[in-house]
């Protein structure tokens, strides 16, 4: 497993952030079941940044607080059958699946944290497991997916010991 993060926002985290990233992209790729060895690219920007790219991406001109953008579309969610079939999906060179670019506002998740009363820790690992279950085929659109999504996340976190307190 590969995970390339870049702090463009130069952000100091109170913590070790890319052994929490790291930490949750493995448990996410665990928990689903993806058969490879896996790449995932994090960015950690600033407002300025995920909103510039959310309203190039996504026509949206507003900020948010973390954008996903999955390399394969899956039959149905963390179906990775045929996904070998695929070349384009995998590095040449490691032979890695090729899950996709994940942006995280460190702004908005302090903002978040401090919202919802919970540790900064815990609003990264959110975002970062909400982002990967993006990348393996997982929506929110209808309250079934959601409901979905959100059971996997806190599973996610939970087997980890990050919890909201």
């Amino acid at each position: 497993m590969t995970v390339i993060i870049e702090n463009e926002a130069e952000y100091r985290f109170p913590f070790d952030y890319e052994e929490t990233i790291r930490a949750v992209v493995r448990e996410a790729l665990k928990e689903e079941g993806c058969p490879f060895d896996a790449e995932v690219s994090v960015v950690i920007t600033d407002n300025a940044g995920i909103r510039e790219i959310n309203r190039e991406y996504r026509g949206i001109d507003s900020e948010t607080d973390v954008l996903s953008f999955p390399a394969a579309e899956y039959p149905a969610p963390a179906d990775f059958s045929g996904m070998e079939d695929d070349p384009e999906l995998f590095d040449p060179d490691t032979g890695e699946f090729l899950l996709g670019d994940i942006m995280i506002s460190a702004e908005r998740a302090e903002k978040q944290a401090e919202e919802y009363g919970h540790p900064l820790i815990r609003e990264l690992a959110f975002l970062t497991a909400h982002s990967m279950l993006h990348l393996m085929g997982y929506d929110h659109i209808n309250d079934e997916e959601r409901i979905a999504m959100e059971e996997r996340q806190e599973r996610v976190l939970q087997n980890l010991g990050i919890t909201r307190a």
